[in-house]
């Protein structure tokens, strides 16, 4: 030959590699995907930065962890994955607006090949804002905690898969179905699927024995569903049968919408319905059914980490510095007053209840969460010993996930009182709650301190008692007003 290239018929490979991927910049230019991803990332930041909400409190908040800013994150799946399914289907419906359906489908070019560059353009976007969102926490976890793992992301990837495999589910049915009410409509449908799984269907109603109060937990319908529960703990992930069976329902999901994008004739739009349908049953039987099998504790973020006798979570070694000192001081103290019925150990509680279910306790062991209004609200060594000593006497009857001022604070105001030899303001309550608790306590305090020393130890192993078990008010105990 003359040494120029060859005619691109006679070389196709590398032109239509070249073709492909102008003909995928264009889509990233001019369809509907940068304004998806646009949408889904402002949003997502706008609502975590401008509501104030739980996802900015405590050990659980999204940029204190790890997990907990997988989790939180994929909580926001609950509208952004129905307006990851809108925005599909007004992709979906692009070529029916145009009219270049018949003109497409005349040309030799696959339909498949058609349909990969809209859906993997859609992808990119949808994958980048997620991650970008990610991104964003994740600066600022690295920032507030020592302790690092990739736990998390499987959490975090299959929360991508949920934006991809729904937009693509979007486009397949705004192609099939090409009319201007698909998407408000699919969109719809979305976030109702999403609110059902997290209020009614996708919840097991049942009664605490322990207090009669009605509590709900997750079920395995819920799972099918992308969003996730609120954090209400540091050390709870997901499983992995969770992350498998997710993934199953995913990708069959995708399958389904790439498959309506490609299909042509009624029969192959019905025959493209089997990969969402085999994939919900197939996750659904991998799936757990047991809701102590979804969210689980991560072994590795509770293992302990001590110093003597106090010991926190791998989470939160940072914090056992701090807290060594107090807790050995409050265990002295406990020793002094209750001798061998006194606690040995003070621990950070790993134990993960259903939210509503009566709290459990030990008599060996001073448990103690750091987002507990007392342990939180302390300031100082001094306030750290006091809020420790509280927990050790009357550690909280409150149902799980409850908030709750009455008895347990009255309780406990006056047991520090008795240990300390004098009552003391303890951390926690506003001004007006500190004044009702002295109010409350004091008189209780005082009677209790006049009595012979056999008696009041009497009254307040007695309350103690009643107040690890959760049996009765530890405060009409200590007052006499309860039979012991």
């Amino acid at each position: 030959m003359n040494g120029r290239t060859p005619p691109t018929d006679l070389n196709p490979r590398v032109p239509y590699a070249d073709v492909n991927f102008r003909v995928l910049r264009i889509e990233l230019r001019r369809s509907v995907a940068p304004w998806a991803g646009g949408v889904i990332l402002t949003s997502a930041l706008a609502f975590l930065y401008l509501v104030n909400g739980s996802w900015w409190n405590g050990t659980t908040a999204w940029t204190a962890q790890w997990t907990s800013l997988a989790l939180w994150t994929r909580s926001l799946l609950f509208y952004l994955w129905p307006l990851a399914v809108g925005f599909g289907a007004l992709q979906g419906l692009r070529d029916h607006r145009s009219r270049m359906v018949e003109l497409l489908t005349s040309t030799p070019r696959p339909a498949r090949h058609r349909a990969a560059v809209p859906a993997g353009a859609t992808a990119i976007t949808l994958t980048s804002a997620y991650a970008l969102l990610v991104l964003v926490g994740g600066v600022q976890v690295l920032t507030n905690t020592d302790y690092t793992h990739a736990g998390w992301l499987p959490i975090s990837l299959v929360g991508a898969l949920f934006l991809v495999a729904g937009a693509l589910l979007g486009m397949g049915a705004g192609r099939a179905l090409p009319s201007a009410l698909t998407p408000p409509l699919l969109a719809m449908s979305a976030f109702a699927f999403t609110a059902l799984m997290h209020m009614s269907l996708g919840r097991t109603a049942t009664i605490d024995p322990a207090n009669g109060f009605t509590t709900t937990e997750p079920n395995r319908l819920s799972l099918l569903s992308p969003e996730v529960d609120e954090v209400r703990s540091a050390l709870v992930t997901l499983s992995a049968s969770v992350h498998i069976g997710q993934t199953i329902w995913v990708l069959g999901m995708a399958t389904t919408g790439f498959a309506l994008l490609v299909a042509t004739t009624r029969r192959a739009r019905l025959i493209a319905l089997t990969p969402v349908l085999a994939g919900a049953v197939l996750a659904l039987l991998v799936l757990p059914s047991d809701p102590s099998r979804m969210y689980v504790v991560d072994k590795t973020a509770a293992e302990s980490v001590c110093e003597g006798p106090v010991c926190v979570t791998r989470t939160h070694q940072d914090r056992l510095g701090d807290l060594a000192g107090p807790g050995e001081e409050a265990l002295r103290l406990l020793r002094g007053a209750l001798g061998g019925r006194a606690p040995v150990s003070v621990r950070e509680n790993t134990a993960v209840q259903a939210e509503g279910s009566t709290p459990k306790w030990s008599r060996t062991t001073v448990l103690f969460d750091f987002d507990d209004d007392l342990v939180a609200a302390a300031r100082g060594e001094r306030q750290l010993t006091w809020a420790l000593l509280a927990k050790g006497l009357v550690p909280g009857c409150t149902p799980v996930g409850w908030s709750g001022f009455g008895g347990d604070q009255y309780a406990q105001a006056v047991a520090v009182g008795w240990v300390l030899g004098e009552l003391k303001p303890l951390p926690g309550p506003t001004v007006g709650m500190r004044a009702e608790v002295d109010a409350k306590a004091r008189p209780v305090w005082k009677k209790l301190t006049a009595l012979p020393r056999a008696e009041q130890v009497s009254r307040i192993d007695a309350m103690r008692g009643a107040a690890l078990a959760c049996k009765g008010d530890p405060f009409d105990v200590v007052a006499g007003r309860a039979s012991r």
